[in-house]
């Protein structure tokens, strides 16, 4: 995996406790580099290494947030991207977990310490193609992201639920990593490509810089299998229309998305999170401009906890100093 070390620069004039006085460094890992979510955790990483004096944050980037998250749980970890799903399935030994032991206590020891959105799921198609909705999709090649992982589970939903199109069944969903599903779409060999992530997307802007795109969506999104697949953790969300140079909308279509966390250790020193936690919101609006992206991130929003994850004591306390809770 690749790795991101970030040398702290900046001292706090703040009070460090005795568990964190000396330097210390912390391990976060994340998913694919090029993905919208991992930029976000690794911005994370960079300001409070900025900020926070005597903090370092290596980021490792590339695998599954599954595995990270269990790798946090058990302490080799620090730091790795979280969700209200898969700490929901630790938590009741579910899926990929069915045969963890001790997973109750496990699931404790990953926390919360801010949440952000995903990002709404782009279905992307060249504009002169004759797919015009995701009820088209029949018989195309398309990417839903890697296979087995939450980003293909939640696209694929999202495609039956609203269709009643299969993957594998009714259309091909090819076998990729992220970088090789990207590049399939810049070559013409897929017809659909699928990617959640926050405006603007680096992928679509990419895409965009020499061919058009048309984000499409289904015929209907609503109905009992639609309101069961968004569950208690999805919701649903516009790709709004005149996001990038060369997107042909002339309209909004209707996607999902979900909020995704920065996962912690629960017995992490409580004093050391806080300080995290303020380091990040109180320095986050200086990379806007540069980062157009961030400006949905609120600490608000960073501050729900939802399903059976919890969060972290320092950072409860955070928010609820500047009355986000």
């Amino acid at each position: 995996m690749r790795k991101l070390t970030l040398t702290a620069l900046l001292a706090s004039t703040l009070f460090a406790p005795s568990s964190w006085a000396e330097d210390v460094t912390l391990k976060m890992a994340t998913i694919a580099p090029s993905l919208g979510q991992a930029i976000t955790m690794s911005t994370f990483a960079n300001i409070v290494t900025e900020n926070v004096d005597g903090v370092t944050i290596e980021v490792a980037a590339g695998g599954a947030a599954t595995v990270h998250m269990l790798e946090v749980a058990n302490g080799n970890l620090d730091m790795s991207m979280g969700s209200p799903t898969i700490h929901f399935l630790l938590s009741n030994k579910k899926a990929m977990y069915k045969d963890v032991e001790d997973n109750e206590a496990l699931a404790a020891n990953v926390s919360q310490l801010m949440a952000f959105p995903w990002g709404a799921y782009h279905f992307a198609v060249r504009a002169d193609s004759d797919i015009e909705y995701l009820d088209d999709i029949e018989g195309a090649t398309v990417f839903l992201g890697p296979q087995g992982g939450g980003a293909y589970n939640a696209a694929k939903g999202w495609i039956a639920s609203t269709t009643g199109l299969v993957a594998g069944e009714d259309f091909d969903a090819i076998k990729a990593n992220w970088k090789t599903g990207f590049q399939a779409f810049l070559d013409g060999k897929i017809d659909m490509y699928v990617n959640g992530c926050i405006d603007p997307c680096q992928q679509f802007i990419q895409f965009t810089e020499t061919e058009k795109v048309r984000f499409i969506g289904p015929e209907d999104h609503s109905g009992e299998a639609v309101d069961k697949f968004l569950g208690k953790f999805r919701h649903r969300a516009e790709v709004p229309a005149g996001l990038y140079e060369n997107q042909v909308n002339d309209g909004p279509v209707m996607s999902n998305d979900t909020g995704v966390s920065i996962a912690v250790r629960t017995d992490m020193d409580e004093e050391l999170v806080y300080q995290m936690t303020k380091a990040f919101w109180e320095n986050v609006g200086s990379i806007t401009s540069d980062a157009p992206w961030a400006k949905v991130l609120t600490p608000e929003y960073g501050a729900k906890a939802e399903g059976t994850i919890k969060l972290h004591p320092g950072a409860e306390r955070y928010y609820k100093e500047i009355g986000a809770l």
